[in-house]
C-alpha cells in the first residue's frame, strides 16, 4: 500500500507540474500575442494619422529609423492596385504585388484586415494588420514572433530544473506523509477498533471493522458451541462415526470408531480413511461411497464383529463426502451362531431319546418283544421320556433367562436355599458314597428364588455326577467385604484348563468318554448357571487343574443383587 500511495503521489506531482508549466506558458503566449495585436492596431493608427498629416516625408524618416534598428514594427504602404509603395524592411520596387493578400483584401473591402502567417523556413509566425487610408492607399503594420512550439521549447530547461526540484520535494514530502499514514495504520488495534486514535477518515472503516469483529465473534462462538455439541454427541455414541470428504480424507472420527477399529493414532484428521482399516472389504465400501453409492460390509475378527454402513453425502448432484457408521454386532453375531448351534444340538439331543422311544414302542407294537422284556422296554421308554422332559424344561428355562422377562423378586437366604437343594440330591450322593459338607453363614440377597434354586441345583448335581466314587463335595458361603461368595468344590475328574473357557456353552460336555447316558445330563446345566448368575449380576469363576476335582464359585454383590 505504501508503494502504491507513493507512486500515485509522484505521478500526480509530475502530471501536475507538466500541466501547470504548459498552462502558464500558453497563457503567457496568448497574453503576449493579444498585447502585440493591440499595439499593432495602435501603431497603425498613429502611422496613418502621421502620413495623412505629414505626407510621404514621414515614411522616409520612418524608413531611416527602421534601418538603424530603432523600430521593430514593419510598416508597408500599398496602393489600391496592390503595388508596394513603401516598406520599412525592404525595397518597395523589388516586392511582389500584394493585392491578393488576405489582410489587404479585407482592408480594401471593410477598412481593416488582419492575418497570421507561419513561416516553415524561419519557424516563426507574423501577424499582419492593415487599415485603409483616406486617399485609398492601405497601410499595413506587421510584427514577427516565435511559434507556440518554439516558445514552449525555449524555456524547457528551466521548466525541467524546476520540475526536478518540485518532484524531489514532492517525493520527499509524499514519502514522509505516506510513512506516517502507513505507521498509523500499522499501529491500529484491529481487535478493538474503537480504541484507536487514528485519522478521522478511518473512522467509518474502524466502525465497520468493530461491527464485523462482533459479527465474527458471535459466529465463532456459535460455531464453537455447535462443534462442542457435535463432539459431545458423537463421542458419547456407542456407534462409531467417521466423516470423510470427497477424497476419502478423514474430517471427523469419534472415540467409539477408534475403539471399535482398535486404532491408536493421534491427529487422525486429514488422513486417508485406509489408515484406520486396510481390509479389502473396507476399502471397497469406502470407494463405493466416495463414488456416490451406499454400501455395507461385515468386518470380522476373532474378538469382534463390526458392521460398517457407508453412505455418500450428495448436494445437488455433487458428492461432498461420505459418512461411515460402525456398529458392534459381536453379540448379535455370537447369538446367531449360538442359535444355529443350539438348534443343531437340540435337534440332536431330542433325536436320540425319541429314536430310542420309537424303537422300543415299535418292537412292542409289532409284538416282537418277549413277555419278560416288556417291563424292561417300558422302563427304558419311561427313562427316555423323563430325559426329554428334563431337556425341554432346561431349554424353556434358558429361553426365559435369555428373554430376561420381569420375574418376581424376593429376599433369598443362600444358606437356607442350599440346604433345601442338598436335601434333593442327598439320595444320589449317597448312592455314590459321596460326603457332602456345608459351611457358611446366613447370606441374604434380593433375587429370583426359583432361578437361584436352579443355579445351585445344577452346580451340586454336576458335583455329584462328575465326582469320584466315595469322593467329597464341599459347599461354602462366605462374606468378603461387599461380596458374598457361594462355592461348590468336588474331588471329581476335573476340567482341563484348555476346556474351561467352553464349559458354559450349551450342550458342551467335558467327560466325553463317559457319554451323556453315563453322566445323565442334558449338557445345559452350566449354561443355566452362567445365565442365572448374569441375571443376578454375579461373576462365575472356575478353578481346576484337570486332575483333582473342580471348584465353581458365584460372587454376588452384598445387598440387592438386581
Amino acid at each position: 500500500m505504501r508503494r502504491k500511495i507513493l507512486r500515485f503521489a509522484c505521478t500526480l506531482a509530475g502530471f501536475s507540474i507538466v500541466l501547470t508549466a504548459l498552462f502558464i506558458h500558453l497563457t503567457m503566449y496568448w497574453d503576449y500575442a493579444e498585447t502585440m495585436k493591440r499595439n499593432l492596431v495602435i501603431e497603425a493608427g498613429y502611422a496613418g494619422a502621421a502620413i495623412e498629416m505629414a505626407g510621404p516625408g514621414y515614411l522616409a524618416s520612418l524608413g531611416q529609423t527602421a534601418q538603424s534598428g530603432g523600430f521593430s514594427t514593419r510598416i508597408t504602404l500599398i496602393a489600391p492596385d496592390g503595388r508596394v509603395l513603401f516598406d520599412s524592411s525592404a525595397g518597395a520596387e523589388s516586392m511582389e504585388n500584394h493585392l491578393l493578400r488576405r489582410e489587404i483584401q479585407e482592408a480594401a473591402e471593410t477598412g481593416t484586415g488582419e492575418e497570421t502567417r507561419f513561416s516553415q523556413t524561419m519557424r516563426k509566425q507574423t501577424y499582419y494588420y492593415a487599415v485603409k487610408l483616406a486617399d485609398g492607399n492601405i497601410l499595413r503594420t506587421a510584427k514577427t514572433t516565435d511559434s507556440i512550439l518554439i516558445s514552449l521549447v525555449r524555456p524547457i530547461i528551466v521548466t525541467i530544473v524546476i520540475a526536478i526540484i518540485i518532484f524531489t520535494a514532492a517525493v520527499s514530502i509524499s514519502s514522509g506523509v505516506t510513512g506516517k499514514i502507513a505507521e498509523s495504520i500499522n499501529r491500529l488495534n484491529l481487535d478493538s477498533p474503537e480504541s484507536n486514535d487514528a485519522y478521522e477518515e478511518l473512522s467509518p472503516l474502524l466502525t465497520r471493522m468493530k461491527k464485523q469483529n462482533e459479527t465474527i465473534a458471535l459466529q465463532m462462538a456459535e460455531q464453537r458451541r455447535q462443534q462442542l455439541q457435535f463432539t459431545a454427541i458423537t463421542n458419547n455414541m456407542r456407534e462409531g462415526l467417521v466423516i470423510l470428504d470427497q477424497n476419502a480424507l478423514i474430517l471427523s472420527c469419534n472415540r467409539s470408531a477408534l475403539k471399535l477399529l482398535d486404532v491408536h493414532l493421534e491427529n487422525i484428521e486429514n488422513q486417508n480413511a485406509l489408515v484406520i482399516r486396510r481390509d479389502e472389504a473396507f476399502r471397497r465400501v469406502v470407494e463405493q461411497a466416495a463414488a456416490g453409492a451406499a454400501g455395507e460390509v461385515l468386518l470380522s475378527s476373532r474378538e469382534r464383529h463390526l458392521r460398517v454402513f457407508a453412505n455418500p453425502v450428495v448436494d445437488n448432484g455433487t458428492i461432498l463426502g461420505a459418512v461411515l457408521v460402525i456398529l458392534d454386532v459381536t453379540e448379535q453375531e455370537d447369538r446367531e451362531k449360538l442359535r444355529r448351534e443350539f438348534s443343531a444340538n437340540v435337534s440332536h439331543e431330542l433325536k436320540t431319546p425319541l429314536m430310542s422311544i420309537s424303537g422300543y414302542a415299535e418292537i412292542m407294537a409289532e409284538g416282537l418283544a418277549k413277555p419278560e422284556d416288556t417291563g424292561r422296554f417300558a422302563r427304558n421308554i419311561y427313562t427316555e421320556a423323563q430325559r426329554l422332559i428334563t431337556l425341554i424344561g432346561d431349554i424353556l428355562l434358558l429361553s426365559r433367562l435369555d428373554e430376561r422377562n420381569e420375574l418376581p423378586l424376593d429376599n433369598v437366604d443362600l444358606l437356607a436355599l442350599t440346604r433345601t437343594v442338598l436335601d434333593r440330591i442327598k439320595g444320589a450322593a449317597a448312592e455314590r458314597g459321596l460326603r457332602v459338607r456345608l459351611d457358611g453363614e446366613e447370606a441374604v440377597i434380593t433375587g429370583i428364588r426359583h432361578i437361584l434354586d436352579e443355579v445351585i441345583y445344577n452346580l451340586l448335581d454336576n458335583a455329584v455326577k462328575y465326582n469320584r466314587q466315595n469322593g467329597e463335595i464341599r459347599v461354602s458361603i462366605t462374606k468378603t467385604g461387599d461380596e458374598i461368595e457361594f462355592a461348590v468344590a468336588d474331588t471329581g475328574i476335573g476340567i482341563a484348563p484348555s476346556e474351561q473357557g467352553r464349559i458354559f456353552e450349551r450342550f458342551y460336555r467335558v467327560d466325553k468318554s463317559r457319554g451323556k447316558a453315563a453322566a445323565g445330563g442334558t449338557g445345559l446345566g452350566l449354561s443355566i448357571v452362567k445365565h442365572g448368575a448374569a441375571l443376578h449380576n454375579a461373576r462365575v469363576e472356575v478353578q481346576s487343574d484337570g486332575i483333582s476335582g473342580s471348584r465353581f464359585s458365584l460372587r454376588f454383590k452384598a445387598g440387592p443383587a438386581l
